[in-house]
């Protein structure tokens, strides 16, 4: 295929019934849409086709751009950018009730997701996210306590998302074919009761404490929190894994790291 570079990652989808089923997880009409990476613009087609209010467009690739550009130039609502979704303010182009939507590039998909956990204000203006990954993957984000999946990106991704819908995605639902199963994930923002000041602790905490997956917390811990701290935690057995400590366990342990 013409403008196909794998070192971006690109498995364009090309079945239809796949497509129709990704856009069928929420409404269309009349939002304001972001798509990251939207290739060859299938997606896209049937995006329009449901009457969003205003549709942004952000490919990296150049040539995929420039072809995108040409054949979506005589619709106004339809803004396209040449950039990398790492590297964009992308918080800033949201708009209220926005859906975000994307077939991300497998070797940077966990990075954007987390990109849009850290937005600064939240709940943020998008109410939906719509993303495919590789299944392994995807099944780490959705990973429950005490599952072979759970661990640190399920539990910063529970921290500020609810799972609506999810499904699986055939290799053969692409071209070129991937080597992997994809999973499609619907997401939607949530608040928490937990008060975190910066997502940013939450990360670094989950870093420290699984950095030895198969060792008990209590040395770790100590990197984190004084033992006064450690005893305001209800129930927290500091002789358990890092895989053996609830969610919420993390979030108490963040916001009394943020006190410090």
């Amino acid at each position: 295929m013409k403008y196909l570079k794998r070192s971006l990652g690109q498995h364009f989808l090309v079945d239809k019934n796949i497509i129709k089923k990704i856009l069928s997880l929420t409404n269309l009409k009349n939002r304001n849409i972001i798509e990251i990476g939207p290739g060859k613009g299938a997606l896209t087609h049937e995006i329009l086709k449901r009457k969003p209010k205003n549709l942004i467009l952000i490919e990296k690739d150049f040539s995929l751009f420039r072809e995108l550009e040409i054949k979506f130039k005589k619709l106004k609502f339809v803004k396209v950018y040449n950039k990398d979704i790492l590297k964009l303010d992308i918080e800033g182009m949201v708009k209220k009730n926005s859906l975000i939507i994307g077939n991300l590039p497998y070797n940077i998909s966990s990075q954007i997701l987390v990109k849009f956990l850290k937005f600064e204000t939240w709940p943020p203006c998008f109410n939906d996210l719509i993303f495919m990954f590789q299944k392994e993957l995807g099944e780490k984000i959705i990973g429950k306590y005490l599952s072979s999946n759970y661990g640190r990106l399920s539990i910063i991704s529970n921290y500020r998302l609810n799972i609506l819908k999810k499904f699986i995605v055939s290799s053969q639902c692409f071209f070129p074919r991937p080597k992997v199963t994809s999973m499609v994930i619907n997401f939607q923002p949530k608040t928490s009761q937990f008060k975190i000041k910066n997502i940013n602790n939450l990360e670094k905490v989950t870093n420290i404490l699984f950095s030895n997956k198969r060792k008990m917390i209590n040395k770790n811990i100590k990197k984190l929190l004084n033992s006064n701290q450690v005893q305001k935690i209800l129930d927290l057995d500091v002789l358990k894994r890092p895989s053996e400590i609830k969610p919420e366990k993390y979030y108490k342990i963040t916001e009394l790291y943020e006190m410090k």
